[in-house]
């Protein structure tokens, strides 16, 4: 898509109009040969040996123990010996071409039934404790557990590269603003105008991603031309950084319209947890056909102008009634 003919002029909560031009020097994308570590946070490409505030990661003899000399990743049954006693995982059994990578004696298939027993009996952190979980499970439980830990680092929500890049909330919202250069506003409502020479040039392309601040929280608002089959669409749609849980808190609403015809989006924003591409995909927002869309924009039809508006607001519940009642920001 030509982003030199992509305009937006975007206003949050009642400023004047500030007019954005996007050239391509604007569709940023990471130079991926430089390592993904930032000084400005924890090492967030491996959470295994973050260093948090509580301290270094406990590590016990046992512990150690169950650590597979190969990959060092936490061995789980079977866990395989040679015929010295030397231990590892079943997964680098394979790896190792049945050598022993300790003493190189053969392997063959001994279990080390001891270590298994020893490992049902553990008790351990979750590896994000530095992160601020402050669960423990048993051995077997842990892996389960920390697939779905709600102190997970979260992927970075852009969408416009494939970014490689986690962290917390804070750490992901100085990356956008840092390194992708992604526009950041306070406030609850906003006001975007998107404007394109030629919408008949419909790639799968990201156009823009804007960031929210408002009751605390971050949001990211994106908005995109790509196939729906054989007709290209328009799509806007709101997403959540944090977990799912937190982003049922909050609704929000997109309008766009002209000549008297306008379309209105209500929903819930997704959680960044669920990839740019699961929410596109699942047609989860508000999706403007090219027809209606070149409708909105008027004149000859040879020209895309449309204006997005909207809101965030926040669900409150009323103890007395049991429903929810929207908490509007001014």
């Amino acid at each position: 898509m030509d982003l030199d003919n992509i305009e937006c002029i975007s206003s949050s909560d009642g400023l004047d109009e500030e007019e954005i031009h996007h050239h391509h020097h604007h569709h940023h994308t990471i130079n991926h040969h430089l390592p993904h570590q930032f000084p400005s946070s924890k090492p967030h490409n491996n959470t295994n040996n973050v260093v948090g505030a509580t301290g270094l990661p406990p590590a016990t003899s046992v512990h150690e123990l169950l650590e597979c000399p190969v990959c060092t990743n936490s061995m789980y049954p079977p866990i395989h010996q040679c015929h010295n006693g030397h231990t590892l995982c079943s997964t680098c059994k394979t790896r190792v071409h049945n050598r022993c990578p300790t003493c190189r004696q053969e392997l063959g298939d001994i279990r080390c039934l001891a270590l298994e027993k020893v490992a049902e009996s553990l008790e351990l952190p979750c590896k994000y404790y530095s992160l601020g979980c402050p669960e423990i499970f048993p051995y077997y439980s842990k892996l389960k557990h920390e697939a779905l830990c709600n102190f997970r680092p979260y992927n970075c929500p852009y969408a416009g590269s494939e970014c490689s890049v986690v962290g917390d909330i804070p750490f992901l919202v100085a990356h956008l603003r840092d390194d992708h250069k992604v526009d950041m506003h306070t406030g609850c409502t906003f006001n975007h105008r998107y404007v394109k020479s030629n919408p008949r040039e419909v790639e799968n392309a990201t156009w823009m991603l804007t960031v929210f601040h408002c009751f605390g929280q971050y949001f990211c608002l994106h908005f995109e031309a790509f196939q729906l089959g054989m007709a290209p669409v328009y799509m806007a749609f709101l997403r959540f950084m944090g977990d799912e849980t937190e982003a049922r808190n909050y609704s929000y609403s997109l309008e766009v319209g002209a000549n008297g015809r306008k379309l209105i989006w209500e929903g819930t924003p997704r959680s960044i947890r669920d990839s740019h591409r699961k929410v596109r995909d699942s047609h989860d927002g508000l999706i403007i056909q090219r027809n209606m869309a070149l409708f909105f924009s008027g004149g000859d039809r040879k020209e895309l102008k449309l204006r997005v508006t909207g809101r965030i607001w926040k669900e409150q519940q009323n103890p007395d009634a049991g429903v929810c009642i929207p908490n509007l920001c001014s």
